[in-house]
């Protein structure tokens, strides 16, 4: 794991928006504070991912016109008519695996909570096929992963919503079956709002990436 020299920092300013926004979801509100917005949100979440442009395998795709999420919420087909996100996040799909496909990295940072990770979230019906298979073959490979002691202290386990029982196909005693109900496969760690602010906060970024490299890698293949 490389370390980009600028250690880019998040903004207290930033932090204090995203609350304040949370609290006035509405166009006229934000509108009159546009440039807060640029200043202490986006702009520091574009300097996070040029940071990780340099920092991450060449296998992720690390781009600010890519990577970070524009603050508008999609409300066409939502109950939920707030006009705004509440959170800046950014991820990091991998390199040629199509729109939307593949295992890739993720962090947000909200008013109440960081969160950092990845994995996949939505898989194809194709793609799940495929991991389980993986699995199901290289059991032994997978636990290496999921086991490892750098993955437990970041991520704790593997996370991602499962099935009641093991997908057909598949037998229903295999020494991975609990690895094979999952629907999704995910890494993730949840931190206090506050951890964005830290000096260390790139760093800390960074090993949590780092650790989640070896599953994403596994699905991907």
């Amino acid at each position: 794991m490389r370390l980009h020299r600028s250690n880019p920092r998040f903004p207290k300013e930033g932090l204090e928006f995203l609350r304040s926004l949370k609290r006035n979801n509405r166009r006229p509100w934000f509108q009159k504070r546009k440039e807060d917005y640029e200043r202490f949100v986006k702009a520091p979440m574009i300097e996070f991912v040029m940071a990780l442009a340099n920092d991450l395998p060449d296998e992720y795709v690390a781009d600010p016109a890519k990577s970070v999420f524009r603050i508008y919420r999609d409300v066409r087909f939502s109950k939920n008519k707030a006009p705004y996100k509440t959170h800046a996040a950014a991820h990091f799909p991998p390199r040629g695996k199509g729109r939307g496909l593949g295992a890739g990295l993720y962090f947000h940072i909200a008013p109440t909570e960081v969160w950092i990770g990845g994995g996949l979230y939505m898989p194809t019906p194709q793609e799940a096929l495929a991991v389980r298979t993986k699995i199901a073959e290289h059991p032994r490979a997978f636990e290496s992963i999921v086991a490892s002691p750098e993955f437990r202290k970041r991520f704790g386990k593997l996370e991602g919503e499962k099935l009641k029982r093991v997908p057909r196909g598949f037998p229903a005693d295999h020494p991975a079956a609990e690895w094979l109900k999952h629907k999704q496969w995910i890494a993730g760690a949840e931190l206090k709002p506050e951890a964005a602010l830290s000096p260390k906060f790139y760093e800390t970024l960074l090993a949590h990436f780092n650790a989640a490299l070896p599953l994403l890698r596994f699905l991907n293949s």
